[in-house]
């Protein structure tokens, strides 16, 4: 599970096993460490980030901040996705 970065208590991160075949770049995004139920944020080939689903554990302006922290720091998530997984598609 390679985290990209903390944001004060959160971890964003992704799994090493993302599906096959492999699903666009996205992060996960969790208080303390990482769970499998933690709320996807996908990144698009503009370094836009969206959110997959309602996350219902994080308060949304708290969520809101770490999308804009995310954002600013998508070619670093990028990056390192392309490093782990050797390639990368996007949501859009």
């Amino acid at each position: 599970m390679p985290q990209i970065f903390k944001i004060g208590s959160y971890w964003v991160f992704f799994w090493a096993n993302e599906n096959e075949p492999l699903e666009p770049v996205h992060v996960h995004v969790a208080q303390g460490a990482p769970r499998p139920n933690a709320p996807k944020v996908w990144i698009t080939s503009r370094g836009k980030c969206v959110p997959a689903g309602k996350q219902t554990e994080i308060p949304d302006r708290v969520f809101r901040n770490i999308m804009a922290i995310i954002e600013a720091r998508s070619d670093e998530v990028i990056a390192k996705w392309k490093d782990f997984f050797g390639e990368a598609d996007f949501y859009c």
